[in-house]
């Protein structure tokens, strides 16, 4: 059954109006737009939420998770300071001010040739000096005492 225009209507419709019971591919063609469209907003959104953990991974471990924790408190609770903050914490690097003071005491226990005391759990073995055996002054034995 052939669907006649209206009388009253103009002859030439616009492409977008379709006769009664045929599909409208313009709202199908929007319809996939749009769900495109939002999927790749979304997409955007999560790859910029994560620019400042991808940003701390260059640091120290203990600064890169600081950094994902904020970044997810961030996420879930739409408080975009932490965000700011977790972006600008990835972005300084904290020194390492451990290693070099761990170092410094390392150092100082080898010149002053002081003996840790013995533990009756097994620690891990220590540094040897590399100064020439020759050089070195008599170490004394260990004693055990009752109290060990």
């Amino acid at each position: 059954m052939e669907h006649q225009l209206h009388p009253l209507a103009i002859h030439h419709l616009p492409f977008f109006i379709t006769p009664p019971g045929s599909p409208d591919l313009l709202f199908n063609g929007v319809v996939f737009f749009l769900v495109g469209v939002v999927v790749l907003v979304g997409v955007l959104y999560l790859h910029l939420h994560s620019l400042p953990e991808r940003m701390a991974h260059h640091h120290s471990k203990v600064q890169m998770e600081v950094v994902a924790v904020l970044c997810l408190i961030a996420l879930f609770t739409h408080q975009h300071i932490f965000w700011i903050i977790a972006l600008l914490l990835a972005m300084i690097q904290i020194p390492d001010w451990s290693t070099p003071f761990v170092s410094i005491a390392q150092s100082l226990e080898r010149i002053s040739m002081r003996q840790r005391p013995m533990k009756t759990v097994e620690s891990p073995p220590r540094m040897v000096p590399s100064v020439p055996a020759a050089n070195l002054p008599p170490q004394p034995a260990p004693t055990m005492t009752k109290a060990e």
